[in-house]
C-alpha cells in the first residue's frame, strides 16, 4: 500500500511544544507522587529533569511544568518546596480500569 514505510525505518516525529509541555508536567507529577511523602525543593525536581536527555532546558521546563500544575491545583510550591495536592494524591490511590 502507498500509505506502508517501504523501508521499514521507524520516522521519528518529534513532540511539538504543547506535546513536550504536557510530557514534563507529567514526569513533574510522577516524580512527586513517587517520592511523597518526602518533599522536594524546586531545585531537586529540576535535577532529576536533568535526567532526561530529551530535555533541552530542563530548568525550564521544570519551572512552566510546576506553574501549570499549580494552575491545575495537582500541586502546590511553598517555600521552595513542591508537594501534591490531596485531589492529586487521592487520584494516584484510585485503581483504574
Amino acid at each position: 500500500m502507498a500509505d506502508q514505510n517501504p523501508t521499514g525505518s521507524a520516522w521519528h516525529d518529534p513532540a511539538s511544544p504543547a506535546t513536550q509541555d504536557e510530557q514534563n508536567q507529567a514526569a513533574v507529577l510522577v516524580t512527586l507522587l513517587h517520592e511523597h511523602p518526602a518533599q522536594l525543593a524546586l531545585d531537586e525536581l529540576i535535577l532529576l529533569l536533568h535526567a532526561d536527555i530529551d530535555c533541552a532546558n530542563p530548568e525550564d521546563a521544570a519551572r512552566r511544568a510546576v506553574k501549570e500544575l499549580v494552575g491545575a491545583g495537582l500541586i502546590r510550591y511553598v517555600d521552595e518546596m513542591v508537594v501534591p495536592t490531596r485531589a492529586a494524591l487521592r487520584f494516584a490511590r484510585l485503581p483504574l480500569a
